[in-house]
C-alpha cells in the first residue's frame, strides 16, 4: 500500500483510514516504517508504525488499546483549548490534540475503555518570561485530562531541562526516550512556534530509556 502524502496535521485520512503525515519513511536502526509527527500534529495507526517526535516544553501522549494494539501520539504545545484565533490550527491546544487523538484511535478500533496513556515533554528549554512555566503547565494539563476521562497513564517523562526525542511502538506499547542535551534555544523556538522545521543540534544526553 503506498505511503501516506503530505499534508496538514493528521486531520485528513487515507482509503485504510489512516491519517496523513508529512514525513513518512523506513527506519532502518528499528527495521520498520515510521512516521515522524511535528508540534501540533498526531498519527495513529492500526499497522504497527514507529511513531516518533522530538519534544521541548511541548508535550506528547501515546495512547493506545491494549488490547489490540491500535495506537496513536499526537505533539501539542499550548495547554487548555484553541480560541477563535487558532482556527485550522487545534492539535496544538492540549483539549483538541487529546479528543482528535482519540477519535481517530476509535475510529481504527479501539475501545476507549481499554485506553492507556503514557505522557513524556514539558521540560523548561524556552527561555523568557512568557515560557517560564508553559512546560509545567502542558504536564498539569494533560495529567488532568487523563483523569478526568479516566485513563490510566502507566507511565510518564514530564518537566525537566532536556529536550527528549521520543519513539513509540503502538503494537507493543514500547516507548523509548532519548534526552537530547545541546540545542539552541531559538531552534527550539522556532520548532515549537513553527511547523516543519528541523532540529539544527541533537547532542545525545545519555543512553535511551524504556518506557
Amino acid at each position: 500500500m503506498p505511503w501516506p502524502s503530505r499534508a496538514g496535521p493528521g486531520e485528513r485520512m487515507n482509503a485504510d483510514r489512516q491519517p496523513r503525515s508529512p514525513h513518512c519513511y523506513f527506519d532502518r536502526r528499528f527495521e520498520r516504517e515510521a512516521v515522524k509527527i511535528q508540534p501540533g500534529e498526531y498519527y495513529a495507526t492500526a499497522r504497527g508504525r514507529m511513531i516518533v517526535t522530538v519534544l521541548g516544553s511541548c508535550v506528547s501522549v501515546c495512547l493506545r488499546d491494549r488490547g489490540n494494539g491500535i495506537g496513536g501520539m499526537n505533539h501539542f504545545m499550548l495547554p487548555g483549548e484553541a480560541d477563535a484565533s487558532a482556527a485550522g490550527r487545534p492539535a496544538r491546544y492540549g483539549g483538541h490534540a487529546m479528543e482528535i487523538l482519540v477519535n481517530h484511535l476509535l475510529r481504527l478500533g479501539a475501545l476507549r475503555r481499554r485506553l492507556e496513556a503514557k505522557v513524556f515533554g514539558g521540560g523548561q528549554v524556552l527561555r523568557g518570561a512568557e515560557f517560564n512555566d508553559i512546560g509545567a503547565r502542558n504536564a498539569e494539563f494533560v495529567l488532568s485530562w487523563l483523569a478526568a476521562e479516566r485513563i490510566a497513564v502507566t507511565a510518564q517523562d514530564l518537566l525537566d531541562v532536556h529536550p527528549r526525542k521520543i519513539y513509540f511502538f503502538p503494537d507493543n506499547g514500547r516507548v523509548l526516550v532519548r534526552l537530547l542535551k545541546s540545542l539552541h534555544n531559538n531552534t527550539v523556538i522556532e520548532r515549537e512556534l513553527a511547523y516543519g522545521r528541523r532540529l539544527q543540534q541533537t547532542d545525545v544526553v545519555g543512553d535511551i530509556e524504556l518506557f
